[in-house]
């Protein structure tokens, strides 16, 4: 897959997941085969304003390119020299959330809720194109409701605006994520742009990444919550791809090996305060459906200390 000058090794894409896709989530994901990662969103007012806890969301290392850096933001102005100003930056791509449906971003008129103003949703893409070299790209959706399913009309305009690619979810944003994806939509953006399109929703498997690719035409296969607590989706998908048989699930040795490797990424880059509360919600994922997952989790979730959770992965996972 090519977007822009962007060479991509297969079209599987790590979807943009605030609070799951952070730097140590997305070296596991591209060690298992996943060709293009993205960033966490981030915010282009934060950037703009120096936050001090936006730093480390921009923080990437040389094994994750081609990356791209999502940014949300509603200001074509600030949007644009943002991009600009992190254009020397290791991102190989600049993408515009233009699906989130959490409502502290709905109602300040960014993330989905840009859907509903085509004329502005222009206006960013094409300030931000002017402003840097590298691609930059669209994330949306159905539409932000069943009275505005607008997909196909805002990728024609993301298109005709400069952008390179458009990465569609089949929901609107009133499903949040609930129900089922509309592929057909993702199907009907493909039909009406020229650029590549990488569908997105209910993608939990290599048989759905190849019935999606059947049933739209999409260049690419954008996988979120398929991929939490479990990067071996893109392994898994790949080697169904070159062989046509599907690999087995991963063994408990196994998924308690990527715990600790895990683990210990997140001690690296964030130390041991941050990294043992984050890898909870992560250690919940990993472990559904095995037995003593329910008491692994309760503990999991009173541990302090890396050792500490060494200790019940070990106690646990037998």
């Amino acid at each position: 897959m090519r977007i822009g000058n962007v060479e991509i090794d297969n079209n599987l894409v790590l979807a943009p997941m605030a609070g799951v896709t952070d730097l140590p989530f997305r070296v596991l994901c591209r060690e298992q085969g996943c060709g293009l990662l993205y960033t966490e969103m981030v915010s282009a007012k934060a950037i703009l304003y120096n936050n001090k806890n936006t730093e480390a969301l921009l923080e990437v290392e040389p094994e994750e390119n081609p990356i791209s850096l999502q940014l949300f933001g509603s200001d074509p102005q600030i949007m644009a020299d943002m991009a600009k100003r992190l254009e020397e930056r290791p991102f190989d791509i600049f993408d515009v959330n233009m699906g989130c449906p959490v409502p502290k971003i709905v109602n300040n008129g960014e993330g989905s809720a840009l859907m509903k103003n085509p004329l502005l949703v222009g206006q960013i893409v094409e300030a931000m194109a002017k402003a840097v070299k590298k691609p930059v790209t669209v994330k949306i959706r159905k539409g932000f409701n069943d009275d505005m399913v607008n997909a196909p009309e805002i990728a024609h305009i993301v298109e005709e605006s400069g952008g390179a690619a458009v990465a569609v979810h089949g929901r609107t944003r009133e499903q949040f994520y609930s129900g089922k994806a509309d592929w057909d939509i993702i199907r009907q953006v493909v039909e009406r742009v020229h650029i590549p399109v990488i569908g997105n929703g209910d993608v939990n498997s290599a048989e759905d990444v190849l019935a999606m690719e059947e049933q739209t035409g999409c260049a690419g296969v954008m996988i979120g919550r398929g991929a939490r607590g479990n990067p071996w989706i893109f392994s898994r998908i790949n080697e169904y791809r070159r062989t046509g048989l599907l690999p087995p699930r991963p063994n408990v040795e196994e998924i308690k090996a990527m715990i600790k490797k895990h683990a210990a990424l997140q001690l690296k880059y964030k130390g041991e305060y941050i990294g043992v509360r984050e890898m909870r919600k992560h250690v919940a994922w990993y472990t559904s459906g095995l037995k003593n997952s329910s008491a692994l989790r309760n503990a999991v979730n009173m541990a302090e200390s890396m050792d500490e959770l060494m200790k019940l992965l070990d106690d646990s996972l037998v």
